[in-house]
């Protein structure tokens, strides 16, 4: 039989016979990388493992240790979900079930709701479906064809309808159960390792509050039960650490449907926890040469045309109309950005080569429409407030400053003890700016992490329309990560705000200018950080560091007198002057997570002492007022 050659990731070359597929080139290449294959990989692009290749296709063999096999098997599970779904509930019409993070979901039109106990007789149909080893086949039809095969599936015929006449759509069978679908999936339901159906939600088709209201069952899939139970118990310690749950035991802020979704209120210990660290972010924000600047909450609608947003970003902001009382009524936008302010305030005054570059922060508050399903107390909100800074400098200053901005990110990510990662987002294909100014933008990007050391990955064309970024993306306490930090050069408004600066030859040019945020949004960097340390904070940036407990009544003189001293060195501290057993006002504290009790009876009254209790260490013995406060500011950043 003729041979044909194929092109493997490192280079080299595999002879196999004409008409092989992906799985023989994997025993090609050995019996062991054939048992663990899954799929493949030809030309860069994902298929099955009896795709036929042809001569001179670069292709991978993807197993369960490459990045793309989750999703695949994710996917795969989520068919067989839907077969079982048929199966038990015959009258069900179907939606979509795609993989997402962490598993899968598909959404199913039903005559009731499902139940728990429908879960459960999912679950069981599902593990016999996965026993019988039942292949996936891939087969490819025309769009009448499969029209005519998706009769009484109006949601399936909808999306039929939409794909372009003469393209060929593929499906794929496996038992009772045909979709639409791109593929790739595992050859058979065997390959399934382990699974679990998670929840029921209700979900409009395509998300879209006019249509249906769907049943959408999430489940979750593994290569091994070790796997699935390591993420089981990920996903309860995330329960335990839930930020809106600790956010409400620790008295730190609320969220009320009279003044709107998405708006939260800070209470007292909440706001001090923000304002603190606002002022320590502030304080080395100005020692790293940055100024900072106050900006409205909205603008007249001219200047939200001038940016863009008008046209592009209408939908997520808030407009409203003035009359000014001069026979003028003037569309106003609350902002969504803080951009544009910062822009005015450079173009105010005729800016010199000798002022760049010029580093302006804020502390700013903007508002966006976010649709109702996809908000989640402080992590998506409404209404937040950016740690924003825009940076407008000279194209040779991009690397230097992109490096202050990258120590500055290390900076604040060892304070909070946050490992973190890299990713560095290219010029898409519909972009503005010249392929000069892309290039100097991301080598600049590209050479600061380098020179920082720091490893990225490379998000092919993924920047904005405007400029390239880098996105910094930090892994919390039980392994989850979380996107904070941003640095995005900008082509697009320094452009429409026609904003320059005099050269050193006297002409004008056009700065770069370069968006960042270190925290990102405040809020959502609260909710991390509840969730990250479950609410036991480090002291420096805990709302209540200590809470005096007197022992009995006569003692409560001494302890507001140690409060004031504790006050005015600095501590925030709260006394349980309440009428309660001593052991009820420390299990108050250790509840509320406080840093320290200090225990105050007739010995320390009368040594001026207190006796230190820490909530995780235990009893430390008394000291005096000045040791303890030494004990506590030791330990600020």
């Amino acid at each position: 039989m003729p041979e044909i050659t194929v092109i493997l990731p490192d280079g080299s070359e595999k002879a196999v016979a004409e008409g092989a597929t992906v799985l023989d080139v994997a025993a090609a290449i050995g019996p062991r990388l054939a048992q663990a294959a899954l799929a493949g990989k030809v030309n860069g692009a994902l298929v099955d493992i009896d795709t036929v290749v042809s001569a001179g296709d670069e292709v991978a063999i993807i197993t369960d240790r490459s990045d793309e096999a989750l999703d695949i098997l994710r996917h795969s599970t989520a068919h067989v979900m839907a077969e079982a779904v048929k199966m038990l509930f015959p009258e069900t019409t179907f939606g979509i079930g795609p993989s997402i993070e962490d598993g899968f979901y598909y959404d199913f039109q039903v005559k009731r709701p499902f139940t728990p106990e429908d879960l459960d007789a999912i679950e069981e149909r599902m593990r016999q479906i996965i026993s019988e080893e039942i292949p996936f086949r891939r087969a490819e039809i025309t769009k009448l064809e499969a029209w005519d095969q998706f009769d009484g599936e109006p949601l399936k015929q909808e999306l039929i309808e939409e794909l372009p006449e003469g393209e060929i759509i593929s499906v794929y069978n496996q038992g009772q159960f045909t979709d639409l679908c791109r593929g790739p999936h595992i050859a058979d339901t065997g390959r399934i390792g382990a699974f679990k159906l998670m929840k029921v939600a209700g979900a409009y088709w395509r998300g879209d509050s006019n249509r249906p209201m769907l049943q959408r069952i999430y489940g979750t899939a593994w290569f091994s039960q070790k796997d699935l139970d390591a993420y089981l118990e990920r996903i309860e310690q995330a329960e335990k650490r839930d930020h809106r749950k600790l956010g409400k035991e620790l008295d730190l802020f609320s969220l009320h449907e009279d003044a709107g979704a998405g708006l939260p209120l800070y209470h007292p210990k909440g706001a001090r926890m923000l304002r603190i660290i606002q002022e320590w972010l502030r304080r080395e924000l100005y020692r790293r040469g940055y100024e900072e600047v106050i900006t409205p909450h909205m603008y007249k609608a001219d200047v939200w045309k001038t940016s863009g947003h008008w046209d592009n970003y209408r939908e997520n902001m808030y407009f409203f109309q003035i009359d000014e009382g001069d026979g003028r009524v003037n569309d106003y936008g609350i902002k969504p950005m803080n951009c544009p302010g910062h822009i005015m305030v450079f173009k105010n005054d005729i800016r010199s080569y000798r002022d760049l570059p010029m580093r302006l922060f804020e502390f700013g508050t903007v508002y966006r429409h976010e649709l109702s399903g996809v908000m989640h107390g402080l992590m998506r909100a409404r209404g937040f407030t950016q740690d924003d800074a825009h940076i407008f400098c000279m194209p040779d200053q991009v690397h230097s400053e992109v490096i202050k901005m990258l120590e500055l990110v290390d900076y604040v990510n060892s304070v909070f003890g946050f490992e973190y990662t890299a990713e560095v987002s290219t010029r898409p294909e519909k972009s503005i700016g010249s392929e000069e100014m892309w290039d100097v933008a991301t080598s600049s990007l590209k050479s600061a992490l380098d020179e920082r050391g720091m490893d990225y990955d490379i998000n092919e064309g993924d920047g904005a329309f405007y400029g390239p970024k880098i996105d910094i993306k930090l892994r919390d306490a039980i392994g989850r990560t979380w996107q904070t930090a941003t640095i995005q050069v900008d082509f697009n408004l320094p452009e429409r705000f026609d904003i320059n600066y005099r050269t050193a030859e006297n002409t004008e040019a056009r700065p770069f200018m370069l968006h960042r945020t270190i925290l990102g949004s405040m809020e959502r960097f609260l909710g991390i950080l509840i969730e990250h340390y479950a609410g036991a904070f480090p002291i420096w940036f805990a709302p209540v560091q200590a809470v005096i407990i007197p022992i009995a009544d006569r003692h409560q003189e001494h302890a507001a007198s140690v409060k004031k001293r504790l006050e005015a060195a600095g501590v925030r501290v709260e006394m349980h002057a309440e009428q309660e057993p001593m052991r009820v006002k420390i299990a108050k504290a250790q509840q509320q997570k406080v840093p320290y009790m200090l225990v105050l009876g007739d010995k320390e009254t009368e040594a001026d002492q207190v006796s230190v209790r820490d909530r995780t260490e235990g009893d430390l013995g008394a000291e005096s007022i000045e040791t303890f406060i030494e004990r506590v500011n030791g330990q600020l950043p």
